[in-house]
C-alpha cells in the first residue's frame, strides 16, 4: 500500500508563496516581451460591449454595438466608434459610452435601425452606415458614410455636412456633391488637409482637396466575372506601378505613414499595397504580387501565414494603423486576427491560424475575434480593435515583465505580471528548466501531495486543483493527468523530476503545459513567463 508522506525536507518557507512586481501589461509593441517563435506577448481583453445587438450607452461593459467598424483615437484620450449598422458615431471616453454624432429615425421589421443622408447638428444628423473615421489639424473628422457613397465632415462645432458625394453611387469626379463614389469604407486625411478615400466598390483611391474637389488617383477596374451562366459583375484587378496605371480590387483600409504616402489594404488581392504619391508609384508590400485571377474569380483566394512579406497571406484585410514603431497594424478580418507588418516580416499580433471565430478573452494567440475590422493605437501604446461581428470593442495591452527582473544569468519565473520568489534556486538542466514543485504549485493555487510506494519505492508529487490531478514520478520522464478521478492519461516528458539538496524539482514547461497555462521563454533576462491562457 501507499503512504503519503511529507514532501521531502519542506521547510517552513517553502511553503510560503511570495509574490513580487507589478502590472504586466503597461509596454507598447516596440518595448513588450517577445517569447518563442518571435512571438509578441499581450492579452485580450473585451473594452467595451456585451456583445449583444443595440445602440445602449451608458458604462462600457453594458453598452451594446451593432458591428462597430472603425475606430479613431481624439487627442484628449476618448476614441470615436463608426458603429455601422446603428448607423451612428459612438464615443467610448474612460469607461463611458456615448453618441457622437448621428440619430435612429427609425426602425424596420427586424428591429434593425434604418439609416439616411441628413446634415445638421451632431443631434439631428443621419448616416447610412459609416465605416472609416479620421480627423485633420483643425479637429475636424471625417466620415466613409459608405451606403450613402458619400463622405461626411462633422466639424469641431458637431455640425454634420456632406463634403463629397451626394448619396446616389457612381464613379464622377468633380467637386463636393457633383462627384460621386460607391460604397466608401475608408477615409485618412494628410497633413495639408488633403483627403484620401478607399472607394471599394469602385476599386479606386479617390483624392479630395480641401475645397471638396475629388479626382481618382488610378486606373479603374474593367474586369468583368461571369457569377453564375449568363450574369456578368463588375470586379476589381490588380496592378502594381505606376499609380495612374495601378489597379485595386475593393481596397478598404488607409493609413498615411510618416512620409505623407498610403498603405492601402487591397482586400480582395488579400495584400497590403503601398501608394509613394511623390513618386507617383504602386507596390505591394505584404502578400503576392504574382496576382493571376482565373476566369470566374471575384477576389484572390484568402489563407493564413506568417513570415517574409512576399509569402505572407491574408483573408480580406480591412483597418490599418501605424504602430509608434513604424510598424504596421493589420485587422485581417476573415483570419480574425491582428497582423503586423515590420522590416518586411509578418507577424500575428492576435488570433491564431485555424482557429474559428469567437468571443473568448486572453493572451495572444489564445484570444478569439470575429471578423475584426479596424485597430488603433493608444497613447499608452495599447490597441484598440474594433471587433465587428462580435459587436465589441477589445483591447490589445503588451505584456512586460515585472519591475527587477534583469540579466543576472539566473533563472527566474513570472506568473502573469508578478516574479515568483523560491527558496531554492530554478535551474536548467539538460536544456530544460526545472523549479521547486511546491513554490510554483502553490503560487497557482494547486494543492501538493508527495507519495512514496514502499513495494516499488516509486515516489509521486501530484498537484491538485478543481478536480485535475497533474502527477509527476521520480526519476520517470513521463507525466499523468487524471480528471475527476477517472482513468489517467499518460504522455512522455523529455525532462524527469529529480531530488536535489532536500527539494523536489520539476520541468516548469511539461506541468504548466499541462495544467493548461501558456509558458514562454524569454531569453535575454533567462525567465520563464506563465500565464492564463483564457481570462475567466
Amino acid at each position: 500500500m501507499k503512504k503519503t508522506m511529507k514532501l521531502i525536507a519542506a521547510p517552513l518557507l517553502a511553503a510560503t508563496l511570495i509574490l513580487s512586481g507589478t502590472t504586466a501589461f503597461g509596454a507598447g509593441i516596440d518595448k513588450a516581451v517577445v517569447g518563442g517563435e518571435g512571438q509578441i506577448l499581450s492579452q485580450v481583453s473585451t473594452t467595451a460591449g456585451k456583445g449583444d445587438l443595440g445602440e445602449t450607452n451608458g458604462k462600457a461593459a453594458d453598452s451594446t454595438f451593432r458591428a462597430p467598424w472603425s475606430l479613431l483615437p481624439l487627442p484628449d484620450g476618448s476614441v470615436l466608434i463608426a458603429d455601422a449598422r446603428s448607423h451612428l458615431i459612438r464615443k467610448l471616453s474612460g469607461t463611458d459610452v456615448t453618441t457622437f454624432a448621428g440619430i435612429t429615425i427609425s426602425k424596420d421589421a427586424y428591429n434593425y435601425p434604418i439609416g439616411g443622408l441628413l446634415d445638421g447638428t451632431s443631434k439631428t444628423s443621419v448616416f447610412q452606415q459609416p465605416k472609416g473615421l479620421a480627423a485633420d489639424a483643425k479637429g475636424n473628422i471625417y466620415v466613409a458614410d459608405e451606403k450613402n457613397h458619400a463622405i461626411r465632415k462633422i466639424d469641431a462645432n458637431g455640425n454634420v455636412t456632406t463634403f463629397a458625394g451626394n448619396g446616389v453611387f457612381g464613379s464622377k469626379d468633380g467637386k463636393g456633391k457633383e462627384a460621386s463614389f460607391k460604397q466608401p469604407q475608408d477615409v485618412a486625411v494628410a497633413a495639408d488637409g488633403t483627403v484620401y478615400v478607399a472607394d471599394t466598390l469602385n476599386h479606386t483611391i479617390r483624392k479630395i482637396t480641401a475645397d471638396g474637389t475629388v479626382t481618382t488617383l488610378n486606373a479603374p477596374s474593367k474586369r468583368v466575372v461571369e457569377v453564375v451562366p449568363g450574369q456578368l459583375v463588375p470586379a476589381g484587378d490588380y496592378a502594381d506601378g505606376a499609380l495612374a496605371s495601378a489597379k485595386f480590387n475593393e481596397p478598404s483600409g488607409l493609413v498615411i505613414d510618416g512620409k505623407g504616402n498610403l498603405y492601402v489594404s487591397d482586400s480582395g488581392n488579400q495584400s497590403i499595397r503601398y501608394i509613394d504619391l511623390a513618386a507617383g508609384t504602386v507596390t505591394t508590400v505584404a502578400g503576392s504580387n504574382t496576382v493571376k485571377y482565373a476566369k470566374s474569380e471575384l477576389y484572390v483566394s484568402g489563407d493564413y501565414a506568417d513570415g517574409a512579406a512576399a509569402q505572407a497571406k491574408f483573408s480580406f484585410p480591412r483597418g490599418l494603423a501605424l504602430a509608434p514603431d513604424g510598424g504596421l497594424l493589420i485587422a485581417d478580418s476573415l483570419n480574425h486576427s491582428i497582423r503586423y507588418l515590420k522590416d518586411g516580416t509578418v507577424k500575428t499580433i492576435a488570433g491564431e491560424k485555424n482557429t474559428y471565430e469567437g468571443s473568448a478573452d486572453g493572451t495572444e494567440r489564445n484570444a478569439e475575434l470575429h471578423h475584426p475590422s479596424d485597430v488603433a493605437v493608444l497613447g499608452d501604446g495599447s490597441l484598440l480593435v474594433a471587433d465587428a461581428y462580435n459587436n465589441k470593442i477589445r483591447k490589445i495591452a503588451f505584456y512586460e515583465l515585472p519591475a527587477g527582473i534583469t540579466a543576472d544569468g539566473n533563472v527566474k519565473v513570472v506568473y502573469g505580471g508578478k516574479k515568483i520568489d523560491f527558496d531554492a534556486q530554478p535551474e536548467i538542466s539538460n536544456g530544460r528548466t526545472m523549479v521547486p514543485v511546491r513554490i510554483i504549485t502553490e503560487a497557482l493555487g494547486f494543492e501538493v501531495k508527495f507519495d512514496e510506494n514502499p513495494q516499488t519505492t516509486e515516489r509521486t508529487v501530484d498537484l491538485s486543483k478543481n478536480g485535475t490531478t497533474i502527477r509527476l514520478t521520480i526519476d520517470k520522464a513521463e507525466v499523468k493527468k487524471i480528471v475527476n478521478n477517472g482513468a489517467a492519461t499518460t504522455k512522455a516528458i523529455d525532462a524527469s523530476p529529480y531530488i536535489k539538496e532536500d527539494r523536489t524539482y520539476v520541468p516548469v514547461r511539461f506541468f504548466a503545459e499541462e495544467l493548461g497555462l501558456d509558458v514562454q521563454w524569454e531569453n535575454a533576462t533567462r525567465t520563464v513567463i506563465l500565464r492564463d491562457k483564457l481570462t475567466k
